[in-house]
């Protein structure tokens, strides 16, 4: 009896799109859109606008993008509308109708909504049925979005997929959230480099591998069981009294910086980003001679420099460097989606070209990384 041979699906990316919302801001912009403490500590107020000048000479960020209206204080979008904005974008240039979609896989830092927001995305899109799914794993969240997206269609389980990020920052950035006689520094240096914003992918199942750009490995790993948290709030594992939670402040996001921050992120033999991407490249077979843009989502230029020193080990041309940041601030999770739009939009992709990503999140020091070749 001849064994029937099942052919390989590969994944091809046909579509891209991004949305930043509002105008860009600069800098010296960023209190005005997210609102003055006013009521926060004396001193911590002297020490945010040391923290500014500080943050603006080390990020090099020109603009960011918030979805406030500063002057009645309203939000102009929020995860869903500029989630649906940049899908339509990566549905148009994929040629596709929304209802072609089977399989929705969406991603943010982290969500308490009920329903998900994958299943406001598939509404807002008209989608009557498909697959979904929503993960919320920091910045990590869109690379595993696109890792399960991905995986789901070489299986066959799914033909048409959209992949979505996006982030809201500024909703937890701006002065209404806080309890700010609470707040703390850690809980307030991230008001100068976060930013808000969506990108999402259209994936598509194809016989094979010819004029395009296709997903050729995807890649996740958490190596935090025994680091504490560097990213967080308070918030226990259940539902608090609203009321008892704004006024112990444990709704507060906090971050560690400085050395706090560097004794974790840096072991004796090397950073943890660079051991994971190096997992990664022994894990799977990628020739980094053909790597055209290697995109790092870090929200500092400054890291993101040091991180190319330490990649010069493995082979990795400083030159390969790709980042979007200084014209659109940070944006978390989506940013991985933004860059690859833009790459796709902006620049020339020629054949064998690869695109490399890799990223750290700190919440519990959660690692993921993605492969793009064009063919």
């Amino acid at each position: 009896m001849t064994q029937k041979i099942t052919p390989e699906i590969f994944v091809k990316l046909t579509g891209s799109g991004s949305f930043l919302p509002g105008n860009p801001i600069n800098i010296n912009e960023v209190d005005y859109f997210l609102g003055e403490l006013t009521e926060a500590p004396a001193k911590l107020k002297k020490w945010l606008q040391r923290m500014k000048g500080l943050m603006d000479e080390m990020l090099e960020v020109e603009y960011y993008h918030y979805a406030i209206d500063p002057v009645t204080r309203e939000f102009t979008d929020d995860n869903i509308s500029m989630s649906v904005k940049a899908a339509q974008k990566a549905l148009e240039k994929a040629g596709l109708k929304a209802t072609d979609i089977d399989l929705i896989v969406y991603g943010s830092a982290h969500q308490d909504q009920m329903p998900t927001a994958s299943v406001r995305i598939q509404d807002a899109l008209g989608i009557e049925q498909c697959g979904e799914m929503s993960i919320h794993a920091n910045c990590t969240s869109a690379y595993k979005a696109l890792l399960v997206a991905s995986d789901f269609i070489k299986s066959g389980r799914y033909k048409n997929a959209l992949v979505i990020s996006s982030s809201m920052s500024s909703s937890e950035l701006r002065a209404e959230y806080y309890n700010q006689p609470l707040v703390k520094k850690e809980e307030l240096f991230l008001r100068y480099f976060l930013s808000d914003g969506a990108g999402a992918l259209v994936l598509q199942a194809s016989d094979e591998k010819k004029k395009g750009l296709f997903v050729e490995h995807t890649y996740m790993e958490s190596i935090g069981g025994k680091k504490p948290s560097a990213m967080l709030n308070k918030r226990p594992a259940y539902w608090m009294n609203p009321k008892e939670e704004f006024e112990l402040g444990y709704h507060h996001l906090s971050q560690m910086f400085n050395d706090q921050l560097r004794t974790h992120f840096h072991d004796e033999d090397g950073s943890v980003f660079l051991k994971g991407l190096k997992r990664m490249l022994d894990k799977y077979p990628i020739d980094l001679k053909e790597l055209k843009y290697f995109q790092v989502n870090f929200p500092s230029k400054h890291i993101s420099e040091l991180i190319m020193d330490e990649c010069k080990t493995l082979g990795i041309d400083r030159n390969t460097l790709y980042t979007k940041m200084a014209s659109m601030g940070y944006a978390g999770p989506p940013m991985a989606f933004i860059s690859i739009d833009k790459i796709i939009s902006e620049e020339k992709l020629n054949s064998s070209d690869l695109i490399l990503s890799f990223v750290t999140e700190v919440s519990k020091f959660m690692q993921a990384g993605y492969a793009l070749k064009y063919y």
